[in-house]
């Protein structure tokens, strides 16, 4: 391949994907169900588990999306089997993102949709056998000085804020220091991916 501006570990997880659900695959037993995505868009994530005492036995996954998200989701089902479901439901896609020796900038959102879709399984799995809730999605402070995390900024976004503005009258994010625009707008710009 000419001009490829991935890292040797991504092409590897892209080119020859680790636990990806073939056609063939119909019957694989998962006890557990996790999607995400917008197929809108071209990004959409389903992750199966097979999870017995706490443990993911096995994985699955299938995804409609770029080589980051191919690449991200191989890595993440490599690293989570044999894992604790309270250990893989904390793995951020900073993780992934590391693991695989970086990405593109423009790239990192994609990294999000398997761990989006590995968390809802692992809810999934945990509603099943009564203990829905139980973990907590792990979150990041975005804005330092009014303390608003990701989560606050992606319920933001589902209530309408879809603009820099919008989400600064829903948040009041950046109207103290403003350094949190960037990071923001990334996060933003990740959402619509994902969601619209």
């Amino acid at each position: 391949m000419t001009n490829w501006l991935y890292s040797d570990t991504v092409r590897e997880h892209f080119t020859n994907p680790q636990n990806f659900l073939s056609e063939d695959e119909a019957d694989f037993a998962a006890n557990a169900k996790g999607q995400t995505g917008n197929i809108k868009c071209g990004d959409q994530m389903l992750m199966l588990l097979k999870i017995d005492n706490d443990v993911i036995t096995d994985v699955r996954w299938q995804t409609y999306g770029c080589a980051s998200a191919i690449a991200s989701t191989s890595m993440l089902s490599a690293m989570i089997k044999g894992m604790k479901i309270e250990d893989a439901y904390k793995i951020k896609p900073e993780d992934l993102v590391t693991q695989l020796g970086g990405l593109p900038e423009y790239k990192i959102h994609c990294s999000v949709l398997g761990d989006k879709a590995l968390r809802a399984a692992i809810d999934d799995h945990l509603a099943k056998t009564g203990r829905q809730g139980i973990l907590q999605e792990p979150v990041t402070e975005i804005c330092h000085c009014l303390s608003i995390t990701d989560k606050d900024i992606e319920t933001a976004f589902h209530g309408g804020a879809k603009t820099w503005e919008a989400l600064q009258q829903a948040t009041k994010i950046g109207t103290v220091c403003g350094q949190c625009k960037d990071k923001a707008m990334e996060l933003l710009h990740g959402l619509e991916h994902i969601y619209i």
